[in-house]
């Protein structure tokens, strides 16, 4: 009863692909992001299942997920969207792993291992459009991209980059990128004498911007059952985590009782606190304390008092039959009731990405199928 776990739905996980690849047609490639532990429900369950349902693309940040990953998905072409270092040259073609040149320093760097290796080193070009990450800019593309296109040792296969800003109510600045990003591959193209594999759109493009499509998109958020908004109706996606733990005390106290560090929650009635066995140290933010909600015997429950490290308490009412083992939903479902990671994010002021991705890789993830 000493920790929470996740539980990660790969049904629900195989019909939000059906629904996306559905919604994208069959132009276009799914590339399913699965950085940060595939938004924390697992990179290799997550990728082994989406490669059975007709995956043949994936995405990571960085190369040591995508040598994690690659076991899983053996066959699929993986693309890793960070910045990886010269030194990596012969595992990435040895391992069939495609890296991203973000700078002119970065693409001579590159050339320069795989030539010393007698090696041709497939790569994609990262064009910056206007996000100010990573990338080539739009305005050195005229200079500089001609003398990357040079490079013998660098095999261009493809062109991406990455919106800033899809704003359906205000598209000038995503319809900016995109012209400046349709220059870029035009240019490339124009210098290497044949046409390659383009892709810009995450999720929120996906919905929003068709024009945005190319021959891929990469799907982060969505996959996992999140993002929809105004197009859930029509694109019904489940999120897949659930988040559960147990009760591991339960005391029934006076009014004016404190709870939790420096008492900042006090009992204002006789009442039942049950003690849930997980903290800011499993990824359950600090940022909840007093406002955060979970389910017990299908009932909403208060967090009270601060979050600290390793335990929670709950405010469960006087005479709560709540007991020590009893099951406690985080995020998820039970009975009629439900908590979502966007609620969550809501209540914290961040995002549902944070959320997922702040629950902690040390706790167990249980896969149902």
């Amino acid at each position: 009863m000493n920790h929470s776990w996740v539980e990660v739905d790969l049904g629900a996980l195989a019909d939000n692909l059906l629904l996306l690849r559905q919604r994208l047609g069959a132009e276009a490639e799914l590339m399913p992001v699965l950085k940060a532990n595939a938004y924390g429900h697992g990179a290799i369950e997550v990728g082994r299942r989406s490669q059975q349902n007709g995956i043949r693309w994936f995405v990571t940040a960085h190369l040591q997920e995508a040598l994690g990953l690659k076991p899983a998905v053996d066959g699929a072409k993986i693309l890793v969207m960070g910045v990886v270092a010269p030194s990596e040259v012969t595992t990435l073609v040895a391992q069939d792993i495609i890296p991203i040149i973000t700078s002119e320093e970065h693409a001579v760097a590159l050339n320069a291992a795989a030539g010393a290796h007698g090696l041709r080193l497939p790569v994609h070009v990262k064009l910056d459009t206007g996000m100010g990450r990573l990338g080539f800019t739009w305005l050195e593309a005229g200079a500089v991209l001609p003398r990357v296109c040079a490079l013998p040792n660098l095999d261009i296969q493809g062109v991406c980059s990455h919106f800033a800003a899809v704003d359906p109510d205000d598209p000038a600045r995503a319809g900016t990128q995109l012209d400046r990003f349709q220059d870029g591959r035009a240019l490339l193209e124009q210098h290497l004498g044949r046409r390659l594999f383009a892709h810009m759109s995450a999720s929120r493009a996906f919905l929003h911007l068709p024009a945005g499509l190319f021959d891929a998109v990469r799907i982060g958020i969505l996959l996992y059952g999140y993002g929809a908004g105004a197009f859930q109706d029509a694109l019904p996606l489940r999120p897949v985590l659930q988040w559960k733990t147990r009760v591991i005390q339960v005391k029934s106290v006076p009014a004016d009782f404190p709870v939790g560090y420096y008492g900042s929650w006090r009992s204002t009635q006789p009442t039942d606190i049950a003690t849930i066995a997980l903290g800011y140290d499993d990824g359950y933010l600090r940022a909840l304390s007093n406002k955060g909600h979970v389910l017990i015997h299908g009932v909403r429950r208060p967090v009270v008092g601060r979050v600290s490290m390793n335990w929670i308490t709950v405010d469960c009412g006087a005479d709560s039959g709540v007991r020590v083992g009893d099951e406690v939903v985080l995020l998820g479902r039970q009975a009629d009731a439900e908590i979502w990671a966007d609620e969550l994010a809501g209540l914290c002021g961040t995002i549902a990405y944070e959320i997922l991705t702040c629950i902690h890789p040390h706790l167990e993830r249980r896969y149902i199928s």
